[in-house]
């Protein structure tokens, strides 16, 4: 008995203590999204979406996108303006995207990792530091790159269909 009493405490105290600490997980984890869809699908989706950005790295054969330094100061200035912090002084980021091709049975998949790393100034002897993330970034760029995989689905869909038509009325 004392012994089931034991392993219960155990237990019990384990399982509340997960509590304190699960937030590591979530801040710790990195945005990604599988899609059914090839690599050179997923590619170009990608490569679509961070046209926007000034981009330092972009490699297929590796599957690596990486942005050069941009300034975000008056963004985040803006977006904190009633609140309880002090104005930034110089802010900039960067965007890291990774796309893995990944097989399971039959499906063809591609993996697609997005990573935002904020830096912010808030004076001259503290120099820059890394902040942390809220991760909306990345998630809107998942979003847009998910969109654009389902609109070309689409078109080759109704591609397909009119490729079909065309062939019935020739015969």
């Amino acid at each position: 008995m004392r012994v089931f009493l034991f392993f219960l405490l155990i237990f019990l105290a384990s399982c509340s203590s997960y509590d304190k600490y699960k937030y590591l997980n979530s801040d710790l984890e990195i945005p990604n999204t599988l899609f059914e869809a090839s690599f050179q699908q997923t590619w170009s989706a990608v490569v679509g979406v961070m046209k926007k950005y000034d981009i330092e790295l972009q490699n297929q054969e590796t599957g690596v996108i990486k942005s050069r330094w941009m300034d975000n100061t008056k963004e985040l200035n803006f977006s904190d303006a009633f609140g309880s912090s002090e104005k930034i002084k110089s802010a900039r980021f960067k965007v890291f995207v990774n796309v893995n091709e990944a097989n399971r049975g039959d499906r063809m998949l591609t993996k697609v990792t997005v990573y935002k790393r904020q830096l912010v100034e808030n004076d001259f002897l503290h120099g820059w530091k890394e902040i942390k993330q809220e991760h909306d970034l990345e998630k809107v760029l998942l979003y847009r790159i998910s969109r654009l995989i389902k609109i070309d689905d689409y078109l080759k869909k109704i591609q397909k269909e009119k490729e079909e038509k065309e062939l019935q009325e020739a015969l």
